[in-house]
């Protein structure tokens, strides 16, 4: 079976590189199953002060993966995992989020992206909703923002995900942006890390706590709809959906 997710370390620093061209990272069985190992390994990993969670290709992640999709009580254990790692998760980002990868976005502590890369939520142009990646992202996003963009569909760029909430930082050079970020995190100790994210974390693992049954159920619903199963059908096929005015 081909690897989706590949390790490396440097001084104290895992990469974790999302690597399913053929799908944009899609959050495919197999993705969210390696992914999720790899959290955990590097859980009970001393040697490892903080993760880097970054991609091959043009899409960071193109969000849930329509023809082998994973597990939904997966997808929901997977964003709570990087929420609750006692170690750092740093998003480096170069190319395009879509829906569920925004999830995937939202769970990690910092996120740096570049100038290419570009965000939309378009679970409502399907007949869905971003419902369990809402446990992550709205305790984080500009109420505005995400009032408008989970209704449109639109598409927007770093800047305006800064801006909204989604990104720590928008930059031409992304390595150049972390080298700092990294290096701030080497010099720190592990306790003071645990203990730090815990604090800035506390407000999402209660939205996990509260609403992971019924955000869950609301997402099983909506998959299983008439207007969904159609939603997906006509994107599938490349047209469009027939409530397109």
């Amino acid at each position: 079976m081909t690897t989706v997710v590949h390790r490396s370390r440097d001084r104290g620093i895992t990469t974790l590189t999302l690597d399913s061209p053929a799908n944009r990272n899609a959050l495919s069985a197999a993705l969210v199953g390696e992914l999720g190992a790899a959290l955990a390994d590097c859980a009970g990993d001393p040697g490892v002060r903080a993760v880097l969670l970054t991609h091959t290709g043009s899409t960071f992640c193109a969000g849930a993966d329509l023809r082998s999709p994973a597990d939904p009580a997966a997808f929901v254990a997977l964003l709570r995992a990087v929420v609750e790692l006692p170690k750092p998760v740093v998003a480096r980002v170069t190319g395009h989020v879509r829906a569920g990868g925004l999830g995937l976005l939202g769970a990690c502590d910092i996120a740096v992206a570049g100038p290419d890369s570009t965000y939309a939520f378009t679970e409502a142009l399907l007949g869905l909703a971003p419902a369990v990646i809402s446990m992550p992202l709205l305790p984080r996003m500009d109420p505005r923002a995400a009032g408008r963009y989970y209704l449109t569909g639109e598409r927007f760029g770093a800047a305006e995900a800064v801006r909204a909430g989604l990104l720590t930082e928008a930059a031409d050079d992304v390595d150049a942006a972390l080298a700092p970020v990294l290096d701030g995190l080497r010099r720190a100790s592990p306790q003071g890390l645990a203990a730090s994210k815990a604090l800035v974390t506390a407000t999402v693992v209660e939205t996990f706590d509260r609403w992971t049954e019924d955000l869950s159920a609301r997402s099983a619903a909506l998959f299983a709809s008439a207007e969904a199963k159609e939603g997906v059908t006509a994107f599938l096929e490349r047209r469009e959906p027939p409530w397109v005015l």
